[in-house]
């Protein structure tokens, strides 16, 4: 069937479906002499009659019959395909990798994701999370499409979105002296021993708990190359206190009581931002993106002389 061009088999496909050629052309919107040219060229192509011609019409050959059911089965396939390219051309349908440095069991990363899911279902999200560099190293050669974690200490000179912030909660035992309070304040924490996990955000919570209560002497901190789940479970069994945003509070463990930490301007709160390469060409993650702005408006002033 080489050289036949899909024109030519929707053409055939229409004339099969009427008895008239005259017909068959008004539904094209062709001109008749035309349709009755293509098919005639076509046959001569393939070396067989298709149509029967009679003063009463047309009707299909017993090749015309199976050369129409061929043709149905590539049309149907070539559509499939063209549709498919074209939802892919649009970021409607692939594969995005994102790398994630945050809790996600309720907040706006959930939220986020379900959204995504609703108006993308034919997009494959990829999560991974780990360190920081590391993250951000897969960002830069390109094995990871856009990586969410905090803002601030993120080492990063391409594309970058500030999103929303989450408040930061004191996790405890439950039964703790702190959990008869309704709230926390940085100098509640003081003297009290703390779980800290090497993953993000854990080294960005130490940082800030370690800044506002004046140093390690000031409290207790042990490092656990764990994750945060291993880690709440832990704190549940009464071996320490940690921070964490709210993101992590959808999930429950036994044992661990949550609390609002708070300073003179209200909670407390951690930045997160999204980053990633200008010259990423998956067109999954303009989509992405998009939503991104549309759910968290970046409202930060723009640069002097901007």
């Amino acid at each position: 069937m080489a050289s036949v061009e899909l024109r030519d088999l929707r053409w055939a496909i229409v004339a099969s479906q009427h008895r008239s050629l005259r017909q068959a052309a008004a539904t094209l919107n062709i001109r008749q002499s035309t349709l009755s040219r293509t098919l005639r060229d076509l046959e001569f192509r393939l070396g067989t009659v298709l149509f029967e011609r009679t003063n009463g019409g047309t009707r299909l050959t017993i090749a015309g019959e199976e050369f129409i059911e061929a043709a149905r089965h590539i049309v149907s396939d070539a559509d499939a395909a063209f549709s498919r390219l074209k939802e892919h051309g649009r970021g409607a349908h692939g594969r995005l990798a994102l790398g994630v440095c945050m809790a996600l069991s309720v907040g706006n990363l959930r939220a986020t994701l379900m959204e995504h899911q609703r108006c993308y279902p034919e997009v494959d999200i990829i999560s991974m999370d780990g360190a920081r560099k590391r993250l951000l190293s897969d960002l830069s050669v390109g094995a990871i499409d856009v990586v969410l974690m905090a803002a601030g200490r993120a080492k990063w000179g391409d594309k970058s979105l500030p999103l929303w912030s989450e408040r930061v909660i004191v996790a405890m035992p439950e039964g703790h002296p702190l959990s008869a309070m309704p709230i926390i304040r940085w100098a509640d924490l003081a003297g009290e021993r703390f779980l800290m996990t090497h993953r993000d955000p854990g080294p960005d919570f130490e940082h800030l708990l370690l800044s506002k209560l004046g140093g390690r002497q000031h409290c207790t901190i042990l490092e656990n190359r764990v994750a945060l789940d291993r880690l709440l479970s832990l704190v549940g069994a009464g071996l320490g206190l940690t921070l964490v945003s709210e993101g992590a509070t959808g999930a429950a463990y036994a044992g661990v009581a949550y609390r609002e930490l708070h300073d003179g301007d209200g909670a407390v709160r951690i930045n997160f931002a999204a980053y990633w390469r200008a010259a990423n060409r998956n067109p999954t993650l303009g989509p992405f993106l998009d939503l991104l702005r549309e759910r968290y408006p970046d409202l930060s002033p723009p640069p002097v002389g901007g």
